[in-house]
């Protein structure tokens, strides 16, 4: 049995049997791949989930959902966009009590330890952990009780040859700067009126007396007679 074969021409021949307009199918599954594999590589929360795989099997299993663990990463993630703060509160919480279950861990292993140098490396990495328990917390204190920020004006205090440039970028004074000059204006500082001294009060002259007499001219003195 014999098959003819027909050639396409027109736009048949352009678009293919596939309708990819020329380029071959594993061409346009090449494409998609790369899209999706950009897509992936955008994404915060399928980054941190393809880091945390091989944790997350070795701890739990080889069937462990990856994706849904994105998913509810990036719930979380909104939820902190939102403002509440407490899945934060809680990862801090556990990973202060983790900590400090390593503290114990090593700690309790370095008091077993019969040479000196496992001692000092179990109680180190002991120390350490429980160093980063102590800063979890600080965190958490911070992140529930935040600090009260005061806006201070700067004091430019320069010892030796130093130039500090209170300015904007356009070259002009920041703005306080002008608000600061008109409330805290010193009158004692501005010039004197030009009005030929009719502002101050000189007084009249004092006679001259024994402790303050007029200014003469000192008479002729011979030093060789004395």
């Amino acid at each position: 049995m014999t098959v003819k074969v027909r050639k396409k021409t027109g736009a048949n021949a352009a678009t293919g049997a596939n309708g990819t307009n020329g380029i071959g199918a594993s061409e346009a599954a090449r494409r998609e791949s790369m899209a999706l594999g950009a897509r992936v590589a955008h994404s915060p929360a399928l980054r941190a989930a393809g880091a945390v795989q091989p944790y997350v099997e070795h701890m739990f299993g080889p069937h462990t959902d990856i994706d849904a663990y994105s998913q509810r990463l990036a719930s979380l993630a909104e939820d902190i966009i939102d403002g509440d703060m407490r899945g934060v509160e809680r990862m801090l919480v556990a990973q202060a009590n983790t900590l400090d279950m390593i503290f114990n861990q090593l700690a309790r292993k370095a008091a077993h330890c019969e040479y000196l140098n496992q001692f000092q490396v179990n109680m180190a990495m002991a120390l350490k952990a429980q160093a980063q328990s102590r800063a979890t917390l600080e965190a958490l204190a911070e992140l529930k009780n935040p600090r009260a920020v005061a806006f201070v004006n700067q004091a430019n205090i320069a010892h030796g040859p130093q130039q500090v440039n209170n300015h904007t970028k356009d070259g002009g004074a920041p703005p306080w700067h002008h608000a600061r000059a008109e409330d805290s204006a010193n009158p004692s500082n501005e010039l004197l009126p030009d009005d030929h001294g009719t502002t101050l009060d000189a007084a009249t002259a004092g006679a001259a007396g024994r402790s303050d007499p007029t200014l003469e001219a000192v008479g002729k003195f011979d030093g060789t007679a004395h």
